[in-house]
């Protein structure tokens, strides 16, 4: 394993975090606080505890978790994207370092900008409400899978995209309405029986339910069930890179 092509790779990444400071982090924060106020002071004062939990609280994982799919899936996307554009990229692929190195260096740049943006998401929302954390260590470990495995799917949407249109288009039209419908700002349990089923076809309903479960210890599905889902997507995104290295998919052609 060469550590220190991940570790350049990592540090480039992570520098281009603080030359942008305003909007890879302060803007996601900002937009979130802007959530707490509307849905949690506005509409939350107005609404009955959801499972012994005020409103306002039972908010703060769905937002963490919406705020972390968005800034995994968009961080790794444009991170590979951008030296495909101008062409750097073949610098990359034509160095001594194996796709599970080039992975891991912007992966794991992308996956830490998440967790820290939630982190920092999680202690501004205990400005707004009384927080409980029941289960800290699986609410982190949740917290970096998600962060994991949606970069790894941002990495992929950047490979498959071939301008910066395409780069859009997954996470706008597919996993924001998917993260709206997941139950980050409800309970499935809320809905009628018909679409509860329906809800369980949604993937984020999942990864919201877990992490809220570390919370509060209530969730709309099991929180093994949404631990293995989870790990399920992960491994369905590293086949896919494993065999867009293999074949050079939109990256050697």
């Amino acid at each position: 394993m060469n550590f220190y092509a991940v570790k350049a790779i990592y540090k480039f990444e992570m520098a281009r975090t603080w030359r942008t400071i305003a909007q890879s982090i302060v803007s996601p924060v900002v937009s979130t606080s802007l959530y707490f106020v509307v849905f949690g002071s506005a509409i939350g004062s107005r609404m009955d505890d959801i499972g012994g939990v005020s409103y306002g609280a039972f908010l703060v994982p769905g937002l963490i978790m919406m705020t972390l799919l968005t800034q995994s899936i968009s961080n790794a996307s444009f991170g590979i994207y951008f030296p495909r554009f101008t062409g750097t990229i073949y610098e990359v692929l034509s160095a001594p370092v194996s796709p599970a190195e080039i992975v891991m260096g912007y992966v794991g740049a992308a996956a830490t900008k998440a967790v820290m943006i939630g982190l920092i998401i999680l202690t501004t929302s205990s400005l707004f409400v009384d927080l409980q954390i029941l289960h800290p260590l699986t609410m982190f470990v949740f917290l970096v899978l998600t962060a994991m495995t949606f970069s790894m799917f941002g990495f992929i949407i950047g490979i498959w995209a071939d301008n910066f249109e395409k780069l859009q288009i997954i996470p706008l039209l597919v996993v924001m309405p998917l993260t709206f419908l997941g139950g980050s700002f409800y309970s499935i349990s809320m809905l009628p029986d018909f679409w509860q089923k329906v809800s369980l076809f949604n993937p984020v309903v999942y990864l919201v339910s877990g992490f809220r479960w570390s919370f509060y210890e209530i969730s709309d599905v099991n929180v093994l069930v949404s631990m293995l889902m989870t790990l399920v997507f992960l491994g369905g995104c590293i086949c896919a890179l494993h065999w867009i290295f293999r074949t050079g998919y939109r990256l050697k052609n």
